[in-house]
Protein backbone atom coordinates (compact mmCIF):
# COMPACT_ATOMS: atom_id res chain seq x y z
CA UNK A 1 0.00 0.00 0.00
CA UNK A 2 1.68 3.12 -1.03
CA UNK A 3 2.31 6.40 1.67
CA UNK A 4 -1.54 8.39 1.58
CA UNK A 5 -1.30 11.67 0.66
CA UNK A 6 -0.65 13.84 4.09
CA UNK A 7 -0.52 17.80 4.39
CA UNK A 8 1.36 19.31 6.34
CA UNK A 9 -0.22 21.83 8.72
CA UNK A 10 1.86 22.22 11.84
CA UNK A 11 0.47 24.04 14.44
CA UNK A 12 2.14 27.02 15.99
CA UNK A 13 3.48 25.89 19.16
CA UNK A 14 4.62 22.43 17.55
CA UNK A 15 8.43 23.61 18.54
CA UNK A 16 7.53 23.85 22.13
CA UNK A 17 5.86 20.42 22.17
CA UNK A 18 8.48 17.75 23.86
CA UNK A 19 10.22 16.00 21.46
CA UNK A 20 11.03 12.28 21.68
CA UNK A 21 12.28 9.87 19.37
CA UNK A 22 10.08 7.60 17.13
CA UNK A 23 11.03 4.04 18.44
CA UNK A 24 9.81 5.15 21.92
CA UNK A 25 5.78 5.07 20.28
CA UNK A 26 4.32 1.63 20.82
CA UNK A 27 0.28 3.10 20.31
CA UNK A 28 -2.29 4.89 18.68
CA UNK A 29 -5.14 6.40 19.81
CA UNK A 30 -8.14 7.12 17.64
CA UNK A 31 -10.36 9.87 18.56
CA UNK A 32 -13.44 12.00 17.04
CA UNK A 33 -13.04 15.35 17.24
CA UNK A 34 -16.39 16.02 18.44
CA UNK A 35 -16.57 19.17 16.09
CA UNK A 36 -18.67 20.29 13.17
CA UNK A 37 -15.62 20.02 10.48
CA UNK A 38 -11.94 20.58 10.24
CA UNK A 39 -11.39 24.46 10.79
CA UNK A 40 -13.21 24.04 13.65
CA UNK A 41 -11.06 21.28 14.80
CA UNK A 42 -7.92 23.37 14.14
CA UNK A 43 -9.32 26.41 15.98
CA UNK A 44 -9.28 24.67 19.25
CA UNK A 45 -5.77 23.02 18.32
CA UNK A 46 -4.13 26.12 18.13
CA UNK A 47 -5.47 27.18 21.41
CA UNK A 48 -2.86 27.67 23.96
CA UNK A 49 -4.14 25.75 27.20
CA UNK A 50 -0.86 24.86 28.78
CA UNK A 51 1.92 26.86 30.81
CA UNK A 52 4.27 25.39 27.97
CA UNK A 53 2.35 27.40 25.84
CA UNK A 54 1.02 24.38 24.09
CA UNK A 55 -2.61 22.83 23.83
CA UNK A 56 -4.55 19.83 23.07
CA UNK A 57 -4.56 18.26 19.77
CA UNK A 58 -3.92 14.87 17.71
CA UNK A 59 -0.79 14.35 15.38
CA UNK A 60 -3.43 13.71 12.39
CA UNK A 61 -6.81 14.71 11.32
CA UNK A 62 -8.25 13.14 8.56
CA UNK A 63 -11.57 14.60 7.47
CA UNK A 64 -15.08 13.27 6.20
CA UNK A 65 -13.78 13.07 2.64
CA UNK A 66 -10.14 11.48 3.70
CA UNK A 67 -8.34 13.89 3.31
CA UNK A 68 -5.50 13.97 5.80
CA UNK A 69 -3.16 17.11 7.58
CA UNK A 70 -0.72 16.70 10.16
CA UNK A 71 -0.69 19.48 12.84
CA UNK A 72 2.20 17.77 14.97
CA UNK A 73 4.71 15.44 13.61
CA UNK A 74 5.71 11.88 15.69
CA UNK A 75 8.52 13.12 16.99
CA UNK A 76 6.69 15.48 19.11
CA UNK A 77 4.33 14.50 22.18
CA UNK A 78 0.74 16.14 21.47
CA UNK A 79 -1.47 16.45 24.53
CA UNK A 80 -4.42 14.15 23.51
CA UNK A 81 -4.82 11.49 25.94
CA UNK A 82 -4.16 11.86 29.90
CA UNK A 83 -1.39 9.23 30.61
CA UNK A 84 -0.14 7.68 27.40
CA UNK A 85 0.64 10.72 25.73
CA UNK A 86 4.74 9.77 25.51
CA UNK A 87 4.26 6.50 23.94
CA UNK A 88 0.93 7.59 21.39
CA UNK A 89 0.25 9.20 18.62
CA UNK A 90 -2.94 10.78 17.68
CA UNK A 91 -5.58 10.17 15.08
CA UNK A 92 -8.45 12.61 15.09
CA UNK A 93 -11.36 11.99 13.29
CA UNK A 94 -14.25 14.49 11.92
CA UNK A 95 -16.84 13.92 13.14
CA UNK A 96 -19.76 15.51 15.42
CA UNK A 97 -19.66 13.39 18.34
CA UNK A 98 -22.03 15.21 20.85
CA UNK A 99 -21.55 18.62 19.94
CA UNK A 100 -22.02 20.98 21.39
CA UNK A 101 -23.59 19.22 24.03
CA UNK A 102 -20.75 17.34 25.32
CA UNK A 103 -21.81 17.37 29.38
CA UNK A 104 -25.44 17.36 28.92
CA UNK A 105 -26.91 14.06 29.61
CA UNK A 106 -29.79 14.25 27.47
CA UNK A 107 -27.27 14.34 24.17
CA UNK A 108 -25.02 11.43 24.70
CA UNK A 109 -25.65 9.45 21.75
CA UNK A 110 -22.75 9.43 19.12
CA UNK A 111 -24.96 8.75 15.76
CA UNK A 112 -23.25 10.32 13.38
CA UNK A 113 -21.25 7.93 10.70
CA UNK A 114 -17.86 7.62 9.73
CA UNK A 115 -17.79 7.90 5.90
CA UNK A 116 -16.32 5.31 3.66
CA UNK A 117 -14.26 7.82 2.66
CA UNK A 118 -12.64 8.84 6.16
CA UNK A 119 -12.20 5.41 7.10
CA UNK A 120 -10.18 4.40 3.87
CA UNK A 121 -7.91 6.87 4.48
CA UNK A 122 -7.82 5.67 8.18
CA UNK A 123 -6.55 1.99 7.50
CA UNK A 124 -4.35 3.79 4.87
CA UNK A 125 -2.66 5.98 7.43
CA UNK A 126 -2.44 2.87 10.16
CA UNK A 127 -0.71 1.12 7.63
CA UNK A 128 1.88 4.18 6.77
CA UNK A 129 2.35 4.51 10.54
CA UNK A 130 3.16 0.62 11.07
CA UNK A 131 6.15 0.83 8.33
CA UNK A 132 7.26 3.82 9.75
CA UNK A 133 6.88 3.83 13.83
CA UNK A 134 9.29 0.56 14.07
CA UNK A 135 7.58 -0.11 17.88
CA UNK A 136 3.90 0.38 17.17
CA UNK A 137 2.01 -2.61 18.06
CA UNK A 138 -1.49 -1.25 19.49
CA UNK A 139 -4.45 0.97 19.28
CA UNK A 140 -7.20 2.35 21.28
CA UNK A 141 -9.85 4.70 21.25
CA UNK A 142 -9.94 7.37 23.67
CA UNK A 143 -13.13 6.03 25.20
CA UNK A 144 -10.57 3.61 26.39
CA UNK A 145 -8.21 4.88 27.83
CA UNK A 146 -10.20 7.63 29.59
CA UNK A 147 -12.87 6.25 31.49
CA UNK A 148 -13.54 9.45 33.92
CA UNK A 149 -17.25 10.19 34.64
CA UNK A 150 -17.47 14.25 35.15
CA UNK A 151 -20.99 16.16 36.42
CA UNK A 152 -23.51 16.58 33.76
CA UNK A 153 -23.50 20.07 32.42
CA UNK A 154 -27.53 20.04 32.68
CA UNK A 155 -27.88 18.35 36.03
CA UNK A 156 -25.27 18.10 38.73
CA UNK A 157 -26.81 14.86 40.35
CA UNK A 158 -26.14 13.23 37.15
CA UNK A 159 -22.67 12.46 35.76
CA UNK A 160 -21.37 11.06 32.27
CA UNK A 161 -18.21 9.90 30.25
CA UNK A 162 -15.29 12.20 30.05
CA UNK A 163 -14.56 10.67 26.82
CA UNK A 164 -16.91 8.60 24.38
CA UNK A 165 -15.05 8.57 20.99
CA UNK A 166 -14.42 7.71 18.59
CA UNK A 167 -18.01 5.96 19.69
CA UNK A 168 -20.10 3.34 19.25
CA UNK A 169 -20.53 4.32 15.09
CA UNK A 170 -16.56 4.04 14.67
CA UNK A 171 -16.08 0.33 12.62
CA UNK A 172 -13.47 -1.23 15.05
CA UNK A 173 -13.79 -4.96 13.43
CA UNK A 174 -13.55 -3.47 9.67
CA UNK A 175 -10.61 -1.36 10.44
CA UNK A 176 -8.77 -4.41 13.15
CA UNK A 177 -9.65 -6.93 10.13
CA UNK A 178 -7.04 -4.65 7.81
CA UNK A 179 -4.38 -3.80 10.58
CA UNK A 180 -2.99 -5.93 12.61
CA UNK A 181 -2.53 -3.96 15.79
CA UNK A 182 -3.96 -5.22 19.37
CA UNK A 183 -6.58 -3.01 20.83
CA UNK A 184 -6.39 -2.37 24.24
CA UNK A 185 -8.18 -0.99 26.98
CA UNK A 186 -11.40 -3.18 26.57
Amino acid sequence: MPAPDIQQQPLPYVARLAPRTIDTITLVVLHCTELPDLATARSYGERVLYDSGTGASGHWYIDRDGRIVEYVPATRVAHHVRGYNTHSVGIELVNTGRFPHWYDSRHQAMDAPYPHAQITALVALLAHLQRTLPALREIAGHEDLDTDCVEASDDPALTVPRKRDPGPMFPWDAVLAQVPLRRIGV
